[in-house]
């Protein structure tokens, strides 16, 4: 059979396991999509690309995701919600369960070995073993995949087992959530997945091991987007949860971009974890989104989307699946990115960061300067609003904080990665900007309008050639942002929202309870960053 190797250098041994049936490694991506189709793993759709449906789980399943308490790490790792423990022996257990399921099947299993981190100071050599051939293309599309002489030399140091057939049915014996587990071994360098078909958790779970293992290099990692001049100088970062215009803002036609989603700054510069990008297509517009359009062809796979069988067609606004439909593919799939134009992935040190959010209460100023300890203040409290109407449930603008803007997928504490923002901010001396993308004159509730993306991009403009220092600055009294008064392009009516508002009381009271959900959220990180309180909403100064 095309595509069986024998690993000469493989490990699969150490992890116990002895496949019968035949072992398909680093295939090519026709390969890939012949063996999908073959399979019938998946359906051929839109522009040659492949659309497969994850089942029961359209999403990643935090609530099943567990680290094993052991000696090298549990001294290092955030346990909590994100981080939840497993003993040892629930995990061999479970592992034992996962290489039986290998080991006794004559059916085909894939092999991806490739990296995480474009900068070779830092990849991390992983390899992906999955039964499904289209789990395997996911991560051939999301990883660094490597040239034949480096592959010759590849050995992994992390290595994820794919069993998303096998099921936990001793869950409540073992104090689990579920029949679906996500677990993670540091000591072994192995993690299982069972129960759960999602793409997500293979490309989260290799960054989540990134956040743990940079930062104890002294390497930053990152939940951002970057990108960077036609020159290659003036890297910006930009961070932002969902809806904040994170990806919308970073793909820009006059800066190519270095990557969409998780990224390293050492002190070499900042490089892309990935090989590919992992975009959301709900409601998809060629018109408004052309980059992500123009990616789906050949060598492109979309999940759980909606599309007629006989023609093809996909239909991006139907999230009758899930309103998490997605395409993976290739990071040279967009033309305009550093990758493409045939450089690797990397960049000096980032002039420029901006923490995005989308400020549904229309308090926050659309653009301000943030001190050092105003950057970490806000890196850690990583905020922005559910707007009503977005989510089941959701009436009134919902204030939603997640650490460093990534919360799900931190593994220490949110503290150790702001201080090691402050550590490459002072010493790259790089300045840091809070955009509101959302609300100006009053809430999203009140009917007021949100802040255009001509304004925003024009604000974005004045930050990236630096004009914006040019501006002079007033000061916020109830969370002591330093606004500009003037910018190029943009009405300086709106830039305070304080002044955009028509009654001025209705803003201080609705300011006044913005703050305070800054106040009460940034509680729960615990006495360590009590230190840092000064930089956030300061109701006590002005007498509340």
């Amino acid at each position: 059979m095309r595509g069986v190797k024998k690993l000469k250098d493989s490990n699969l041994s150490d992890l116990g396991i002895s496949l019968k049936g035949p072992i398909l490694y680093n295939l090519s991506k026709e390969r890939l999509v012949e063996e999908c189709l073959i399979n019938k793993e998946a359906n051929m759709s839109l522009n040659g690309a492949i659309n497969v449906d994850t089942g029961k789980y359209t999403g990643r399943s935090p609530k099943d995701k567990y680290f094993v308490e052991e000696d090298s790490s549990k001294d290092n790792l955030w346990w909590g919600e994100v981080n939840q423990k497993v003993d040892i022996d629930v995990f061999n257990e479970l592992y034992d369960k996962v290489i039986d399921f290998y080991n006794k099947s004559d059916s085909k299993t894939y092999i991806f070995d490739g990296y995480a981190g474009a900068d070779d100071n830092y990849k991390l050599p992983i390899r992906v073993i999955a039964k499904k051939a289209w789990q395997s293309f996911f991560a051939n599309n999301m990883f660094i995949r490597p040239s034949k002489d480096k592959l010759a030399s590849h050995f992994p140091e992390f290595t994820i087992i794919n069993a998303s057939d096998v099921m936990n049915e001793k869950y409540k014996e073992h104090g689990l959530n579920s029949e679906t587990f996500v677990m993670f071994n540091l000591d072994k360098k192995i993690a299982i997945i069972g129960g759960t078909e999602y793409g997500g958790e293979m490309k989260k779970g290799i960054f989540s091991i990134l956040h743990y293992y940079l930062p104890l290099k002294g390497v930053l990692s990152m939940h951002c987007s970057a990108n960077v001049d036609n020159n290659g100088d003036n890297a910006a970062l930009f961070f932002g949860l969902s809806g904040t215009g994170k990806t919308t803002l970073s793909t820009d036609p006059n800066r190519p971009l270095i990557g969409d989603d998780e990224h390293g700054w050492s002190d070499y510069g900042i490089f892309n974890f990935e090989g590919g990008c992992y975009a959301k297509v709900i409601n998809l517009n060629k018109d408004d989104e052309p980059d992500i359009y123009n990616a789906i062809r050949h060598g492109a796979m979309l999940e759980n989307v909606v599309f007629n069988l006989d023609t093809n067609e996909v239909d991006f606004s139907d999230g009758s699946n899930t309103e998490n439909t997605r395409v993976s593919y290739p990071l040279d799939y967009i033309e305009n990115s550093v990758f493409a134009k045939g450089s690797p992935s990397v960049a000096g040190h980032p002039k420029t960061v901006i923490f995005l959010t989308c400020d549904a209460y229309g308090i926050l100023p659309p653009v301000s300067k943030l001190s050092i300890e105003q950057s970490m203040y806000h890196f850690i409290s990583g905020y922005t609003a559910k707007v009503a109407g977005t989510e089941r449930g959701v009436t009134e603008p919902q204030a939603t904080f997640s650490p460093c803007y990534g919360g799900p997928f931190l593994t220490l504490h949110p503290l150790r990665y702001a201080k090691l923002l402050k550590e490459k901010i002072e010493k790259f001396q790089s300045k840091v900007y809070l955009v509101n993308t959302g609300w100006n004159g009053g809430s999203a509730q009140s009917g007021a309008k949100r802040i255009s993306i001509k304004d925003t991009r024009a604000m974005i403009t004045s930050i990236l050639n630096g004009s914006i220092e040019n501006s002079e600055y007033e000061e916020d009294k109830v969370f002591g942002l330093n606004i500009p008064k003037t910018l190029d392009g943009v009405n300086s009516k709106i830039l305070n929202p304080r002044e955009a508002w028509d009654n001025k009381s209705d803003y201080d009271n609705e300011s006044i309870k913005l703050a305070q959900y800054f106040i009460d959220n940034f509680k729960k990180y615990g006495s360590e960053v009590e230190y840092l309180e000064e930089a956030g909403p300061r109701l006590e100064k002005i007498g509340l």
